[in-house]
């Protein structure tokens, strides 16, 4: 009779360890599905919603249609950047000088208070009377007019400009 026994919970031994085996490829495969989730999540673009006041959809140029780029002629043209998302920070405005760096940091001239953006984010500076932006290596990178930012961007009125999470307008 104790063969018996010694059979019946060897039995059940294996059932337990294979079940245990099931049990944490299942979690080696939840793992990796949240990897790869987290991933996509940081190289897809960022959308970005045309708000109601702007009213008419980007054209290909990059501004709204009707809403030229100003040219730069030998004057200097006052920009600034006017935040549209996110909702409690709408409408706050930061005028622009010759040079100004945008993040989280003290020291920056647009501080965006903002999880999703970098320290030091972004660089916008003037260049032969236009002004221009650069990323400076942040993580989930500078947009413009839902385009990713890879080399400096020349910049004109009614362009969308996204760090972070935060959307910003450039405006005269």
């Amino acid at each position: 009779m104790r063969p018996a026994v010694l059979f019946a919970v060897s039995l059940d031994n294996q059932n337990l360890l294979r079940a245990l085996e099931i049990l944490v490829v299942v979690l080696i495969w939840l793992f990796f599905l949240r990897v790869i989730r987290a991933v996509w999540v940081e190289v897809r673009p960022p959308k970005v919603r045309e708000p109601a006041m702007l009213g008419a959809p980007l054209a290909a140029g990059g501004a709204a249609p009707g809403r030229s780029p100003a040219p730069a002629r030998g004057r200097s043209q006052r920009l600034r950047l006017r935040v549209l998302e996110p909702e409690d920070a709408r409408g706050q405005a930061f005028d622009l000088p010759d040079e100004v760096t945008v993040g989280r940091a003290p020291g920056c001239g647009v501080r965006v208070d903002d999880s999703f953006t970098s320290s030091l984010h972004a660089r916008l500076y003037r260049r032969d009377g236009a002004l221009w932006i650069e990323d400076l290596g942040s993580t989930n990178g500078t947009w413009v007019n839902a385009q990713r930012v890879v080399t400096p961007v020349k910049l004109g009125r009614g362009d969308l400009v996204q760090v972070g999470g935060t959307v910003f307008e450039v405006q005269r």
